[in-house]
């Protein structure tokens, strides 16, 4: 039998949280409530277990796990699929919520997702990482080449995925929407959806509405769609979300 490691989790109350797990695909395949609540839940070669901790609050849980997956663009349409099934919307915001999915600069494909216990689930897969032919002085040149708004969306997208600091990273986006009017227009609307999702996670629907409106006027080519795909659904997303009564 290989090894394999089960994170325990936590959550204040143990139906809610398996309900949520249900609506995912995972099976309920344990559960006992003497001499302590347990469960157990798993869908495929994942499996988590979960414990109740009174008094825990959920949005100021800082418990995670990671699950390497072999197909995270499948596993994240399923999830998407599963909590608009049961939640009649996708949330986005608060406790439960599920994340984008996108490329990360070190390596792997994810998304985020918080559980209404409050633990975070990054779920990725590695990816082959682009790289200059010959490194060293090709890789620092292509470095140097990259504008301010681009270098500002990778530490956006930390501060909101991994940090959770809205805020900070809608302010770093603006910054550097201002300093770097003449961005690429495949970067400013990459900018511009990832700032109208903050503004919706912070509940400013009246902005996320104008974010969103003012990607129309960008022109992008078929190319240029393509390299951006995972932020166009996002977008969708988000219109999905503000559309809702």
């Amino acid at each position: 039998m290989p090894e394999t490691m089960i994170p325990i989790l936590p959550t204040p109350a143990i139906d809610p949280t398996l309900e949520f797990y249900e609506s995912l695909g995972f099976e309920v395949t344990h559960k006992q409530a003497r001499p302590n609540t347990y469960a157990v839940v798993e869908r495929g070669g994942m499996r988590i277990d979960f414990f109740v901790l009174k008094g825990l609050d959920p949005a100021n849980s800082y418990s995670s796990c990671y699950v390497l997956v072999s197909d995270v663009d499948a596993i994240y349409e399923a999830f998407k699929s599963g909590l608009r099934a049961a939640l009649g919307r996708l949330p986005s915001r608060g406790v439960p919520r599920i994340g984008p999915l996108r490329d990360l600069s070190y390596g792997v494909r994810q998304f985020l997702m918080v559980d209404p216990g409050g633990n975070t689930i990054r779920i990725g897969q590695p990816i082959a990482v682009a790289s200059a032919p010959g490194k060293g002085i090709d890789a620092r040149a292509e470095a140097a080449q990259v504008g301010r708004l681009e270098r500002a969306l990778e530490a956006a997208i930390t501060l909101a995925d991994s940090d959770g600091d809205h805020e900070m990273a809608a302010r770093t986006i603006d910054s550097a929407m201002a300093d770097d009017p003449d961005a690429p227009a495949v970067v400013r609307v990459r900018a511009l959806i990832l700032r109208a999702d903050l503004a919706v996670r912070a509940g400013d629907e009246r902005a996320a509405r104008a974010l969103l409106k003012s990607i129309e006027g960008v022109e992008l080519t078929d190319a240029d769609r393509a390299k951006i795909a995972d932020e166009l659904r996002r977008a969708g997303d988000v219109a999905e979300e503000l559309a809702r009564p």
